[in-house]
């Protein structure tokens, strides 16, 4: 994973840079930063540190399975209403970040390593995909759905950055099948009957 740590330092700063002009989910804030409770005396430089990221850059390998770090709001309080996050997707060769939506804002995926296939289907259904290489660029619009597919036969690592510090996650399968809706809606929805519903639950509750 050389040059992960460069390409994070990158994907921040292309991400400082650009939110000010974005169409972001947080407010505008009066102050310079929020600070815990209220006490911006009681700051220093280490509030404004994120070290959650070491562990991506550890000369251990990928991880066995699909995984995000998350830089956000709620793992880095530094970042509330700064309009900016960053996240790193870890995929081992052929996982899948299934179809889903940031609904506050667009997302900026930068491929660090391996081979990742994505795509992105608009307000009209169509269809945007493209399969990229390391150093590729490719945006999200916000709040559509959209999905990564570690295509190659080596694991993939992405960066993503955020134009809100809670940019949010509604998973598709998991909002469909995992939220309670009675399996006769969801059969008539999909055409299909109750047993093949309960089937795709089970099956998403194994994988979870």
């Amino acid at each position: 994973m050389a040059g992960l740590k460069h390409a994070i330092d990158f994907l921040l700063l292309l991400a400082l840079t650009t939110s000010p002009t974005a169409n972001a989910g947080d407010p505008d804030i009066i102050s310079d930063f929020i600070p815990p409770a209220g006490n911006a005396s009681a700051v220093d430089g280490s509030y404004f540190t994120y070290t959650g990221f070491r562990q991506v850059i550890s000369p251990e390998g990928a991880p066995s399975t699909f995984t995000v770090v998350k830089a956000t709001r709620m793992e880095f309080p530094a970042l509330k209403d700064q309009s900016v996050s960053l996240a790193t997707l870890l995929f081992p060769a052929g996982a899948v970040n299934p179809p889903h939506t940031q609904p506050r804002s667009a997302e900026l995926l930068f491929l660090v390593m391996g081979t990742l296939q994505v795509g992105f289907v608009n307000s009209t259904n169509r269809l945007y995909t493209q399969t990229l290489q390391p150093g590729d660029l490719f945006v999200f619009p916000k709040g559509l759905v959209h999905y990564q597919f570690a295509t190659g036969p080596e694991p993939a690592v992405a960066i993503f950055a955020l134009g809100s510090s809670s940019a949010g996650m509604v998973s598709i399968p998991n909002s469909v099948f995992g939220s309670g809706i009675d399996d006769v809606v969801l059969a008539k929805s999909f055409k299909t009957d109750v047993a093949t519903i309960q089937k795709v639950k089970a099956g998403l509750a194994v994988r979870a």
